[in-house]
Formats: C-alpha cells, structure tokens, sequence
C-alpha cells in the first residue's frame, strides 16, 4: 500500500514525538459541509452513500480537500450497519433517525442471533479500500464500529434516543438474554473491525454512544466487558506498523482508570472532564483523543480559540494528546468556524511539543 506522508496521528496515539498535536472531526465529512449536503442529494438516501464505495470516497475526503489541517480521516459509514447486517432491518426516517424493522425483544428472536455472515458487509470493506486508494498516502484512515452495548440498545428498542427502559430491564430481568446479544454483537464487532483492517484501516475506534447511561456495575459487565474482549481479539499490526485503537464512552469519564487496563491505546473523551485531570487520572498508558464540546463551533473563531488553547494547555506539555470534539461536530456549524479551530489547534499546539 501507498506510503503514509503525515502518520501524526498515528504516533500520537502511540505516544510518540510529534511535532505538533494532531486532530481530526468525530462526523468531520456531514452535513455542515455543503459539498456533503450535495452528494447526499445525488445519491439519494444517508444508506445509498454508504453502500457507494465511490460515494463513500468522495465524502469522506471532502473535509479533507477543505482542511489541510486534518490529519486523519475516517470511513464514512454508520454504526448500525452491524443490526443491519443482523437482519434487522435498518432505515432511516427523514427527521426521525435510525428505525429498525424488527427488534430482539422475545427471547425466541434473541436465541436465534448469529454471527453475520462478513460478506453482507462487502460494501463497507470496498469502501475502505476505495478511500484508502484514494488517500494516497495523504493521511491515515481510521475504522469504526459501534460497542456492543450501543448496537444492543438499538437491536432492543428499535431506534436510538430513549431511555432505553427496555434494555436495561432484560439486563437486570434476564442478564442470560443481554448476554447473549452482546456476546454475538462482539464476535461479529471483531471479525468486522479485522476486516476493515485488512482492507487498509490504520487505526480503529469503538463508539459507545450510550454507555454513560449505565450504573457503574453495569457499565463494567454490559459495556467495558466486552469491549475489551473486542480489543484482545483486534489485528495489532499490519502492513509492517501497529494498528492502534482507540475506546470512547460517551458520559464516560467516570470509569476512566478502567477503560485505561483494557488494552486500547487510546480514550475518547467528551467534554464533560478537564483533559488535563484525565491525563493525571490514566498516567502514561493511554493516549487521550478530544475533548472540545463540538457547541463552541457555533460561537466566534475568537471564542473557539480561546477554548483550543485551554484545552491544549490543559494537556500540557509532551505527546500522546490527539485534538478533537468531545462528540460529533454538529449540522449548524459554520464551516469556517471549523477551519478556525483546526487552525487554531495547529498553530498553538506547536510549543508543546518543544
């Protein structure tokens, strides 16, 4: 495969030198973007850019033909297509959000759960390999797959957004069923994300969306579990170099110190928690990847600069730190506010890293 010209990224996650701190935009190719607004007229639905490799490529590099600040990009997909893939039945409704067709809520339907079968997921690895072609070379390519848990929340309740009572009620009710749901999503998590490295990821993360929604022990069974078996199963290296990968829970900073033993080499945080205090919270095991809440993009650039250098010199000094929202940038956000805050990061995180 092509060479990499700005592996920034990937050295930060590692904990390496870096001249500088690099960032990337959880949702960075959206709908904030006029050109993606475009594509997905053209292509007709949210799904139908997915399943295009050459939609998926053309939006996933748009950000990056307007920001040479990013030094990462990431597939464009969704999380859900695992359900999908499940035979569940995934739609979305203009306004509405994910629906699903089906659900698991009786326990015939849930005993019945399997593996999927990688090849209903073709479409997302030829994306991979489309944009990674694409890329040549210009900056990494990130995978993603949704936790365990987030999946189970929308294979239960049929839609994302609740307050996922019917979830929470088989996790206490009847745990063996929830189980068994997280069980199988897992498996099936690490083949998908084992795939999408072999067809030219450089990095992967796993989105728990809805894992701060949980008590403290169940985010330890439900949740943290079984993404750490995800993560023991991961490929660690290919094409020569280590594949990092990187846990984000949002609401999730609570359980910090434990999301840092379970073997990823980076923490996703919102911005809910001072970086700087996670970093003293989680010593020097893992990297640490945001945390600017993605409502300041709304504001000025002279008020979204302000936060950037707070949050830089919250970090303080010397590697490990990759810049990002705390979650995904937001559909109203100018996007020359966004260019001020990649360029801002940029430019004032260069004396950190003396």
């Amino acid at each position: 495969m092509n060479q990499l010209k700005n592996d920034t990224f990937l050295r930060a996650l590692m904990r390496q030198p870096t001249e500088y701190t690099p960032v990337w935009m959880m949702r960075q190719a959206g709908r904030y973007l006029p050109e993606y607004r475009e594509s997905r007229k053209t292509a007709g639905s949210f799904m139908d850019l997915c399943k295009s490799a050459q939609f998926a490529t053309d939006v996933t590099l748009q950000p990056l033909d307007r920001y040479p600040e990013i030094d990462a990009a990431i597939l464009f997909s969704d999380i859900l297509t695992i359900p999908d893939a499940m035979g569940l039945g995934l739609s979305f409704e203009a306004g509405e959000g994910p629906r699903f067709a089906k659900t698991l809520q009786e326990e015939a339907d849930i005993k019945q759960l399997t593996v999927p079968d990688m090849a209903s997921l073709q479409y997302v690895f030829n994306a991979v390999s489309s944009i990674r072609k694409a890329l040549n070379g210009r900056v990494p390519l990130i995978g993603f797959s949704g936790s365990p848990w987030t999946l189970a929340t929308y294979m239960v309740e049929g839609k994302g957004g609740t307050d996922f009572l019917t979830t929470k009620k088989m996790a206490y009710a009847r745990p063996d069923l929830l189980h068994h749901i997280l069980e199988t999503t897992a498996q099936t998590v690490i083949q998908y994300l084992n795939a999408q490295i072999a067809a030219g990821a450089q990095a992967v993360m796993i989105f728990d969306s809805w894992g701060g929604a949980l008590s403290h022990n169940a985010y330890t069974e439900f949740s943290l579990n079984y993404m750490q078996k995800i993560v023991a199963g991961l490929t660690k290296t290919s094409e020569g170099r280590i594949v990092p990968s990187i846990v984000f829970t949002k609401g999730g900073a609570l359980w910090l110190e434990a999301q840092a033993e379970i073997g990823a080499d980076a923490l996703g945080l919102d911005w809910t928690v001072d970086i700087g205090s996670a970093r003293k919270r989680v010593g020097n095991k893992v990297a640490l990847q945001g945390n600017m809440d993605p409502a300041i993009l709304l504001s000025t650039p002279e008020a979204i600069e302000k936060e950037v250098a707070h949050i830089l010199a919250s970090y303080g000094n010397g590697n490990g730190h990759v810049f990002n929202l705390g979650h995904g940038i937001t559909q109203w956000t100018p996007p020359e506010n966004a260019a001020a805050m990649l360029e801002a990061v940029r430019n004032l995180s260069k004396p950190y890293h003396v």
